[in-house]
């Protein structure tokens, strides 16, 4: 797929971090963008820089949703790119002992649902959402669209206190191919990416002491990833036509360790 101003691409989550790279990036080649985030002043701000819309939205609500689908084609037509970016973690053991009684406690279920709804009903919601739409629209060179998902490293190397946020995104992984297969005869393409320590607003919170710590776990290079590298492979899976079906890595060779 070629990227120009004859394009309009949804990129959820894209108020900040991946998001907001890959944003940039598509705004660069003159694609007509939408930011879909719960943040409304960032992303104002960015829609303004990229000469995007924003739109307000949270991804486990159905109208919400919905309604954020109809205000981004209000503004620019039909779009032929969803990029999903937008998705949270927590952090609890699966059964641990209270530190001051020592009382057995357990994963707050509620908290395990919460994710699953952010990052994975929510990335499906937004995927069928947009499918639906690019099925209205004319193949260019026998394509209609093109859909990159946002997965973890954790999905494959989930450590310690990640059983809700790598069981997220592990299934995103799982769904990436069936759904490739469900749309490969209305040509709309679908990938998945895995990212791992990424230079995220997350991890920018964290004292610069424990930055380091994490970024030399990283092979190499040493460091962590920069967004713009992961908005780079969200361009090429787009722009390949020959992409379909696959979850990719992106992570400095990383395998995380336990925890």
């Amino acid at each position: 797929m070629k990227l120009d101003s004859s394009v309009a691409a949804v990129v959820t989550g894209g108020a900040s971090g991946l998001g907001a790279a890959t944003a940039r990036r598509l705004a660069q080649h003159g694609v007509r963008v939408a930011l879909f985030d719960m943040n409304r002043d960032k992303g104002d701000t960015l829609a303004r820089e990229i000469g995007g819309v924003f739109c307000q939205v949270d991804v486990t609500r159905e109208d919400q949703v919905d309604a954020a689908f109809a205000k981004a084609r209000a503004a620019h037509g039909q779009e032929r790119v969803l990029v999903n970016c937008a998705g949270t973690g927590n952090a609890f053991k699966t059964a641990y002992r209270d530190k001051e009684s020592g009382a057995p406690r357990h994963f707050p279920l509620a908290e395990f649902d919460r994710i699953i709804q952010i990052n994975l009903v929510g990335t499906f919601r937004c995927i069928a959402r947009s499918a639906a739409g690019m099925l209205t629209l004319e193949a260019i060179e026998g394509e209609r669209g093109a859909i990159v998902n946002t997965a973890s490293v954790a999905a494959q190397d989930g450590q310690m206190g990640q059983a809700s946020y790598a069981a997220s995104k592990a299934g995103i992984v799982g769904m990436t191919l069936p759904i490739a297969r469900d749309l490969m005869g209305e040509g709309i393409r679908v990938n998945t990416i895995l990212p791992g320590l990424f230079e995220t607003p997350l991890l920018q919170s964290l004292p610069e002491n424990v930055r380091a710590a994490l970024a030399a776990t990283v092979p190499f290079p040493k460091r962590l990833g920069a967004p713009q590298e992961y908005a780079q492979l969200a361009e090429f899976l787009i722009t390949n036509a020959y992409m379909n079906g696959e979850s990719v890595r992106i992570d400095g060779a990383i395998r995380m360790a336990p925890r």
